[in-house]
């Protein structure tokens, strides 16, 4: 095993998923572009990425996942339907769809914590390796953040610099900048009352 600041490595080969032969692809057509959606027999989302990144997507699934087979089937999971309640203004929707990953302990932890940055709010790097515990690990939670593979469900686009700067996004700035706003749009308002 290599040791590298986002924790020890194994040889990417993804998680071991002895029960896990099949995965289930699917697209959509978002605000954004196309959306690619792979997820597990489980249901698990374990990838979100973008048709114009076809080269990418497709060596990163195999780097994780091996030769596991990719079949298409449409709204197997009922991702398809949530991801255009998030794109309708239904920012919550983005909870609702299970994930799974492959990576790092240490990745896998940012990537938690990502999910736990409320819609229509940002966190900067600094502040995201604090809430996990690892507050001189700013470079690492960048790097994990980076290499998130679920991206929107797992809102790595909510994470900015510590100036307030939107810094990197591997969809592309434009659509980072779209994603805040969207987000803030539809957040704005929301009124939460507890008795």
């Amino acid at each position: 095993m290599q040791r590298n600041i986002c924790g020890w490595r194994k040889p990417m080969q993804g998680a071991p998923m002895p029960e896990c032969r099949k995965f289930f692809i699917d697209k959509m057509k978002t605000p954004l572009g196309i959306a690619i959606l792979i997820a597990d027999g489980d249901g698990a989302l374990r990838m979100h990425c973008w048709e114009e990144q076809a080269d990418d997507w497709r060596k990163l699934f195999h780097r994780r996942y091996g030769d596991r087979e990719l079949v298409a089937r449409r709204d197997h999971f009922g991702h398809v339907a949530a991801l255009k309640r998030y794109f309708d203004g239904d920012i919550s929707a983005l909870d609702t769809i299970p994930v799974a990953f492959a990576g790092t302990p240490f990745q896998t932890k940012v990537w938690n914590a990502l999910r736990t940055i409320a819609g229509g709010t940002t966190l900067s790097y600094g502040a995201l390796a604090q809430r996990i515990g690892e507050p001189k690990a700013v470079r690492a939670v960048g790097l994990a953040n980076g290499s998130n593979p679920i991206g929107v469900v797992v809102p790595c686009h909510r994470v900015i610099g510590s100036d307030g700067s939107l810094t990197g996004y591997g969809g592309g700035l434009s659509r980072k900048r779209w994603l805040l706003g969207h987000e803030a749009r539809h957040c704005a308002f929301r009124l939460e009352v507890s008795e």
